[in-house]
C-alpha cells in the first residue's frame, strides 16, 4: 500500500510542478506514475497535456489516444485531443473529437427525470399558509406626474 501513497504523492507533486510551468520535472514524476501503474488515466492525461506544453504534439496526440482506448467516454481527453489537433492544424479531427467531449460531458450529466422537474414546480406553486393578498397597495410616488411647483 506504501506504492500507492508515494504514487498519489508523486502525482500531486507533478500536478504541483504543472501549475508552476516546470513541465520537465512534473514529466519526469508522471513518467514515475505510469511505471509503476500503467492505466493511471489522470497520470495520462496529464502528461499528454505535459508533452503539448513542451511543444511534442506527437506525443501528446499518442498519449491522448491510449488514453481513448482506455476510457472512450472520458470527455476531457477529447477536450485535449480537439486542442492538439487544432494545434497540428488537422481541423476534420479536432472537430471530431470536440463533438466527441461535448457528447460525453452530456452523457456524464445526471438524468433528471420529469417527475423531479414537476416537484420543483409544485414547490413554487405553494402560496405560504396565513399570506393574504392585500386589498390596497401602499402609494407608488414613481407613478405620480412630478409637481410643477
Amino acid at each position: 500500500m506504501e506504492n500507492a501513497d508515494s504514487n498519489a504523492e508523486r502525482y500531486d507533486q507533478a500536478m504541483f510542478l504543472f501549475s508552476q510551468e516546470a513541465y520537465d520535472q512534473a514529466s519526469e514524476l508522471l513518467e514515475q506514475v505510469l511505471s509503476e501503474e500503467p492505466t493511471h488515466v489522470d497520470a495520462l492525461v496529464a502528461l499528454s497535456m505535459v508533452c503539448y506544453r513542451k511543444g511534442d504534439l506527437e506525443q501528446a496526440i499518442t498519449l491522448g489516444h491510449r488514453v481513448e482506448e482506455m476510457e472512450p467516454e472520458h470527455p476531457l481527453i477529447h477536450t485535449n485531443l480537439s486542442l492538439f489537433y487544432v494545434k497540428t492544424g488537422n481541423k476534420e479531427m479536432a472537430e471530431h473529437h470536440g463533438l466527441k467531449a461535448k457528447i460525453a460531458s452530456w452523457k456524464a450529466q445526471p438524468d433528471v427525470s420529469n417527475q423531479a422537474a414537476e416537484d420543483d414546480l409544485a414547490v413554487n406553486r405553494q402560496q405560504p399558509e396565513g399570506y393574504k393578498t392585500p386589498t390596497r397597495f401602499p402609494d407608488q410616488p414613481w407613478k405620480n406626474p412630478p409637481s410643477t411647483s
